[in-house]
């Protein structure tokens, strides 16, 4: 059954198959966190790296490769196999997909107090990718698109670079994490070249529980205030911003468009309501449904939703050319989706925020920001920095 998921994408395998030993030796790390419960993935049974790009279709070329690995697991003797790991971006890049030998559902671990320098090594240097002054004119570009087309929001991003004097314990840095962020989803996917992304996002992109299915997409953010008046004046605020209510929308109507067709009952809040994490204030819409087509999978109806608009833009395609065009950097993983989908068609994906990429010494973190036309550049740079302290501080680095 290996031979049926290499005959599905023989080009895009044949280029990972002499890393597969690598990103096996690191599964056994692999493990995904949602409400009280901890998903753990033990070695590797079939690896992915077919692109998504068309995952909506059952008989495409990814969804075919998908069910060749489920059906390996369960001629393994698995009885609901499980497919774990992390989707790009750019759906046409290389997914990092995995049917794991074993797994288990266990309670979450309990919290324990981590100080935020311990165990991590000493940060040599660090650098922001583009620099601020290059961001800012990255937003004053895309402003100045708005006005000459109908493009109405790009998501922006910037890589932050750490350079340590030894190895990151990913073990700790997942610990800081989860301090910071009991209720986040977290995550922790070896890469093919031995790297790992970790990460814990607020954002549910689709979870689907038999017939039902639940989005819960978030856009429109404010800093959060020690001072509890003043954070809640922040909060308050949030809530009747015109910038912020606007970007939110162009979201909550672009999820509502994909998702009815394939519902009989979809319910869309008429307004947002907050979700607060240790550094930020959300504009939060939860959307329940429930399916016309049961058979439908988790992954198949996170790749008919991504990108969103709260990560891409609006209209997605030409905010995607934007993007690429004032980009300095490709995004990979950041900004995809990560979670998990089971022989059933029962999952859950989020999108990938709040995350980086630890290999040995070095990590690379990752924060956007949502630009409208009445955006203002250096409000933007500071929502990126914002959004970079919770990995920050899980590195021991001070925002």
């Amino acid at each position: 059954m290996r031979t049926a998921v290499l005959e599905a994408s023989q080009e895009a395998s044949q280029e990972h198959a002499s890393q597969e030993h690598v990103a096996s030796a690191a599964c056994a790390k692999m493990s995904f966190s949602s409400g009280q419960g901890e998903l753990r993935a033990f070695g590797q049974r079939a690896f992915i790296s077919v692109p998504a790009k068309g995952g909506q279709d059952r008989a495409g070329l990814f969804q075919r490769a998908v069910d060749a690995a489920l059906e390996e697991g369960r001629r393994a003797g698995q009885s609901n196999p499980v497919v774990v790991g992390a989707i790009p971006f750019d759906l046409a890049e290389p997914s990092c997909l995995y049917v794991p030998e074993s797994y288990e559902w266990r309670a979450r671990p309990p919290l324990q107090s981590v100080p935020a320098d311990a165990g991590m090594p000493t940060l040599l240097d660090q650098k922001s990718i583009p620099s601020e002054a290059e961001f800012k004119k990255a937003v004053e570009h895309a402003i100045v698109n708005f006005r000459m087309c109908d493009v109405r929001k790009a998501v922006l991003s910037v890589i932050r670079e750490l350079r340590f004097d030894g190895a990151v314990d990913v073990d700790r840095l997942l610990q800081s994490l989860r301090a910071q962020n009991r209720d986040g989803y977290q995550f922790r996917v070896p890469l093919p070249d031995g790297a790992q992304l970790v990460g814990v996002s607020p954002e549910l992109l689709l979870r689907k529980t038999g017939d039902t299915v639940v989005s819960n997409p978030l856009a429109g953010s404010a800093r959060r205030q020690l001072d509890p008046a003043a954070d809640r004046t922040v909060a308050d605020a949030l809530l009747i911003s015109p910038k912020d209510l606007y970007e939110h929308k162009l979201v909550i109507d672009d999820v509502e468009r994909v998702l009815k067709p394939y519902c009989t009952e979809l319910d869309v809040p008429a307004g947002p309501s907050l979700m607060s994490t240790a550094a930020l204030w959300h504009l939060s819409t939860r959307i329940e449904g429930r399916l016309t087509d049961p058979g439908m999978t988790a992954l198949q109806l996170a790749c008919l939703l991504h990108p969103t608009p709260a990560v891409c833009g609006y209209p997605t395609e030409r905010a995607h050319k934007l993007i690429r065009f004032v980009e300095p950097f490709e995004r990979g993983l950041f900004t995809g989706m990560v979670g998990w989908c089971d022989g059933e068609g029962n999952g859950e994906w989020v999108v990938t925020i709040r995350c980086g990429i630890v290999q040995d010494d070095k990590v690379r973190l990752f924060a956007g920001a949502g630009i409208v036309e009445a955006s203002q550049p250096e409000a933007e740079w500071a929502e990126t920095q914002t959004k970079l302290r919770t990995m920050l501080n899980a590195c021991g680095v001070a925002a």
